[in-house]
């Protein structure tokens, strides 16, 4: 970025907002002044950071943006080391740190290296837009760890981060968790076991006045696979009692049939691939699938992949039952399996977790920021905290404030690197006296 460029957005960072301290102690007033100072070499880390593609499945990319974090944490005094996976779960591995302290609650940050951008997708990487920064997980979630990185840095350079007992995990696969998932979070679910508290960095909502809210619960996701098969025959015949319908009429009839009958508050269930043809062929690994068939043959063959997200473990099995019962129920000549599996399982608002919001609202309001609010658990994503096992909760969205994520329009805005890098400061200042 040039360097005028940079020192605009510095200036944004700073001059967005203007926090009110009389509610704070002098120590927490010099943490402000702190993150206030690294304006543009925070935005100068994270244009580092979007301008290495870390698709998930693009591991060696996903390890780089590894290593440009990991030096970070080293500076900060963690005793860093990266997690490899196993070869045949195709996924780099995850970057774990530890500072050891005996002062206060010990609390684990957590974050996620990799974006949904995989190399051969044409989504630019680094792109300034007026008020916002545009990129390849500038959101989602490259700058929530910036976010960490200022916060934690500000700590630091004010001398309250000796003898705090911290961890972080930024793990390589979030965006699409490696197989087996109790494999690929067995580290997360082991580090957040032995923590008070886990902070997630995951993006805040935009920047909006009134709107701003961060995560106490996340809905379960999942996986379904159905698979159809028909009789092939010639194209004149269909709907006859020999031929039958083919596979596309049954794989149509289910998706739609769920569609009509499963939808109720807290449940979706997308369909992001359907295939049929004579050959249907679907390669997990690389998310791609081929067919082969023509007009005049009733094709053998279908299948459609989706998730299946829900608030509860109740809801969640009730919804696979009926799933199955309409799978069941087979036009005539087809028959059809639908098969599922677990990525994520529900984070419940809990108790704890609301009274971390709450102590992170109130923060906000001594700040002169404002309050913040707990978002509604079906307003996100599946996300890594929901793995989180710590004994006092769990809250999430403590990163920065953008939009678009998973799309080519992915946004951020740079103030709020600062904004929230504040609040996060005296958040774990607050967590660990």
């Amino acid at each position: 970025m040039k360097s005028w460029r940079r020192w605009l957005i510095g200036v944004l960072f700073i001059a967005a907002w203007a926090p009110a301290r009389a509610e704070l102690t002098a120590t927490e007033q010099r943490i402000v002044e702190a993150v206030k100072t690294r304006s543009a070499t925070a935005v100068g880390l994270l244009e580092k950071a979007a301008n290495i593609n870390s698709g998930t499945l693009n591991t060696e990319g996903v390890k780089e943006v590894g290593r440009l974090f990991r030096a970070e944490f080293d500076d900060l005094g963690f005793a860093t080391r990266w997690i490899d996976m196993p070869a045949t779960m195709q996924r780099a591995g995850h970057l774990a740190g530890e500072r050891e302290g005996t002062r206060g609650r010990k609390l684990l940050l957590l974050g996620h290296l990799d974006t949904v951008f995989e190399p051969f997708m044409p989504v630019a990487r680094w792109q300034v837009d007026g008020p916002r920064i545009r990129g390849q997980g500038v959101s989602d979630m490259k700058g929530g760890i910036v976010v960490m990185l200022e916060a934690l840095r500000a700590l630091k350079s004010v001398g309250v981060l000796d003898g705090t007992r911290l961890a972080v995990l930024l793990t390589g696969d979030e965006e699409s968790v490696g197989n087996p998932a109790a494999q690929a979070r067995a580290d997360l679910v082991e580090m957040s076991g032995k923590s008070d508290v886990v902070l997630s960095f995951e993006g805040m909502a935009p920047d909006r006045p009134g709107e701003e809210s961060v995560t106490i619960g996340r809905r379960g996701a999942g996986a379904w696979e159905v698979t159809v098969t028909a009789r092939q025959g010639h194209s004149s015949g269909i709907f006859r009692p020999g031929p039958g319908f083919g596979a596309a009429y049954e794989l149509a009839r289910i998706v739609n049939t769920f569609r009509e009958q499963l939808i109720e508050p807290g449940v979706t269930f997308s369909a992001g691939v359907m295939l049929a043809g004579t050959e249907v062929e679907f390669d997990p690994a690389q998310a791609r699938g081929s067919v082969g068939g023509k007009n005049n043959i009733i094709p053998p063959k279908a299948l459609a992949r989706g998730d299946l997200r829900t608030l509860s473990a109740e809801q969640r099995e009730r919804t696979r039952s009926r799933m199955r019962e309409i799978v069941a129920q087979s036009l005539p000549g087809t028959s059809a399996t639908i098969t599922f599996s677990e990525t994520y399982p529900p984070m419940a608002a809990t108790p704890a977790n609301q009274r971390l919001q709450e102590l992170y609202s109130q923060l906000s309001v001594d700040l002169g920021l404002g309050p913040v609010k707990a978002a509604n658990p079906e307003s996100r994503g599946a996300g890594d905290v929901q793995f989180s096992v710590a004994r006092e909760g769990a809250l999430d969205g403590l990163g920065a404030a953008g939009g678009g994520s998973h799309s080519p329009f992915e946004w951020l805005l740079p103030a709020s690197i600062g904004k929230n890098a504040i609040r996060a400061a005296i958040m774990i200042y607050r967590l660990t006296r």
